[in-house]
């Protein structure tokens, strides 16, 4: 129980619970009216999906920019489907998306993996890329609800056992993919690679298979945010997710994922989502002014890297003072070994 509390994302949770617990106090029906508690959990939902996809990139020591762009193209894909093809069921619409998403990925992952070119160029290049196709495809036309099937719309607003639907999306998405980071050889294996590249592909591991993994799976899971969007707005334009990849990024970082990459975890960058869309939901409640509000968001990512930097120099510190007692020298254990005998 203890090193369950020691973890980042104990004090992540605790944070948000602080913050819901003073809102409400605040202003009780925050949390206490009727649609109180849905928006709770539903609002996050898609910058959960995300930041897990994100999360998985960030471990690898690499970073996905495009994530708004792909979850934009993706939304009005979605959209179009419908209005091309209406008897398309709406799991094989949900299935291309997340399938032009996984190829999205796909292709920033094969250039940051065979061209080795730095992550943040190539998707900082491919968010404006993906955004033209966008802007070019759907122009000034947009998709309205009543261009998409009730039955697809209404899973942006349908609950189970009070659970919005979205919401539970988003925790399968969790669970599977933390699952797969914790246990898996893959997910290990992408913790390697992150913390040293050089010294991963020296020993032998898939490096460029194990990129190539990492991003594909974040553009998938843009794609099924994409899906997610069109049915929780009902309206989708070429600026669908504009900016969004911004707060991906920040959820991720304040979730304790290094930016530096070989350490953190999914359910800390979903943790992070839901504490970044919770605050920014709390603040006007209490009548704190916008600029505040984006202040206080760049606070807290500020904070979660300078934290990042003291933990992560605190452990090369004690790992050094471990590795020096463990040298041969005056008072050390092997002096003591040779000693006895």
């Amino acid at each position: 129980m203890s090193a369950l509390l020691r973890r980042r994302e104990a004090g992540i949770a605790l944070a948000l619970l602080v913050v819901i617990g003073v809102t409400t106090a605040i202003q009780p029906g925050f949390l206490l009216s009727s649609g109180g508690f849905r928006d709770l959990l539903l609002t996050p939902a898609i910058l959960v999906v995300l930041a897990v996809g994100q999360a998985v990139v960030v471990i690898t020591r690499n970073v996905d920019l495009s994530v708004g762009s792909v979850l934009g193209l993706t939304a009005y894909l979605t959209g179009r489907l419908f209005i091309e093809a209406p008897d398309l069921p709406i799991v094989v619409v949900a299935l291309v998306a997340v399938a032009a998403g996984a190829v999205l990925g796909l292709v920033n992952g094969s250039i940051v993996a065979f061209a080795r070119v730095p992550a943040l160029v190539i998707t900082l290049g491919t968010l404006y890329v993906y955004r033209g196709i966008a802007l070019t495809w759907a122009g000034s036309d947009r998709i309205d609800a009543g261009d998409m099937p009730r039955s697809f719309l209404a899973l942006g607003t349908q609950q189970v056992l009070g659970i919005p639907v979205l919401t539970i999306v988003a925790a399968v998405v969790l669970a599977v993919v933390a699952y797969y980071m914790y246990t898996a050889r893959g997910g290990r294996q992408l913790y390697a690679i992150g913390s040293d590249p050089d010294a991963a592909e020296l020993q032998g591991l898939p490096v460029r298979r194990r990129l190539l993994g990492a991003f594909a799976l974040g553009g998938a899971l843009a794609g099924l945010a994409g899906v997610m969007f069109a049915a929780r707005y009902g309206t989708v334009s070429s600026g669908a997710g504009l900016g969004i990849e911004l707060q991906v990024v920040g959820a991720v970082v304040v979730g304790g994922v290094a930016i530096f990459g070989g350490s953190g975890t999914v359910a800390g960058a979903a943790l992070g989502a839901m504490l970044l869309l919770t605050i920014n939901r709390a603040l006007p409640v209490v009548g704190i002014p916008d600029f505040w509000q984006r202040a206080v968001v760049g606070a807290l990512i500020i904070g979660a890297i300078a934290l990042d930097r003291v933990l992560a120099r605190r452990r090369s510190h004690r790992l050094a003072a471990e590795r020096d007692t463990d040298q041969p020298g005056e008072g050390g254990p092997a002096d003591r070994e040779e000693a006895n005998r």
